[in-house]
């Protein structure tokens, strides 16, 4: 199954159950994938989570059903999820821009979010972003890193901001100083991201900032040594300023990249690799490390 049947499975599946209550794990399993990935995917092709669009769909279907005049209030809001008239009145509100009883006098208001059909399109040659000669496929040996490690979530897209965050805090308090100094082959700092999930369920993974190291490095306190083992990569360069290049070379990767390759992605875990110099500047060069597999 390709990634557009995938998600379509997935996208269908709630559209099915908006007025149930939506196991977000039962959603993934419809994509064939972990929940942490379809939410992380999903989140790059659209923009938004798919906490977002269940909440943007409700609201929509909740507006047309006032719009009617028939419909209570407070049958429509506890039909779609929300436990009192006050909480859902607040997420009409900032969705539509109007109340919920506006809404019953003055339909004309109200925001349409229309249910998504997936269509992944191919461009160019092979890739609009990713020509031949920005992307390589690399077998390589497993190797040790040494790492400092954080729990994050997808959840509401709160990893995009996390994310920078944890790197920001890593270059004050001293952490990329430590990791430098343990340094061995490799000179790219990496950001190591851990679909965890056979250790958290849900929303949550683990996201790494670390090096390359030798096996015998003596383990600072508050840091991890950790293999990352043998595999196939599909290793893609980046230019431009962080985190906006790579979070865009993702969106390329997911949407042109991945359906128009002979190779699947594994979702164990995803490597992003920072060289020394500018990381806001226009030129600076990093790379996105994805481990793959031929497709069966």
């Amino acid at each position: 199954m390709n990634i557009a049947d995938s998600f379509q499975n997935a996208i269908d599946y709630i559209e099915d159950h908006l007025t149930d209550e939506i196991n977000y794990n039962t959603i993934s399993k419809k994509a064939c994938m972990s929940n942490f990935y379809f939410q992380r995917i999903f989140s790059v092709l659209c923009g938004y989570s798919v906490g977002d669009y269940i909440r943007y769909r409700r609201l929509t279907l909740a507006g047309t059903e006032l719009s009617e005049r028939k419909a209570k209030v407070i049958d429509v809001a506890l039909k779609y999820g929300y436990e009192t008239p006050e909480s859902f009145t607040r997420a009409f509100k900032e969705f539509h821009g109007i109340t919920p009883s506006q809404a019953k006098r003055n339909s004309d208001r109200l925001k349409y979010f229309s249910p998504l059909s997936v269509s992944i399109t191919l461009r160019g040659g092979f890739m609009e972003n990713f020509k031949k000669d920005n992307y390589k496929i690399v077998k390589k040996d497993a190797f040790t890193v040494l790492e400092k490690v954080e729990q994050h979530t997808v959840d509401n897209d709160k990893n995009k901001n996390m994310i920078p965050e944890f790197w920001t805090r890593s270059w004050q308090d001293g952490t990329v100083k430590i990791l430098l100094g343990n340094m061995s082959g490799s000179k790219d700092l990496l950001g190591i991201c851990y679909n965890n999930q056979s250790k958290y369920s849900g929303k949550l993974f683990d996201y790494a900032i670390g090096c390359t190291c030798a096996p015998d490095v003596e383990v600072p306190e508050g840091y991890r040594m950790n293999t990352i083992p043998a595999r196939t990569w599909a290793v893609f360069d980046c230019v431009g300023p962080m985190p906006q290049a790579i979070q865009e070379a993702w969106h390329t990767i997911v949407s042109e990249f991945v359906p128009s390759c002979e190779y699947e992605l594994t979702y164990e875990f995803d490597i992003e690799a920072y060289s020394a110099g500018n990381m806001t500047g226009e030129d600076y060069k990093s790379e996105i490390w994805v481990p793959i597999r031929e497709k069966i």
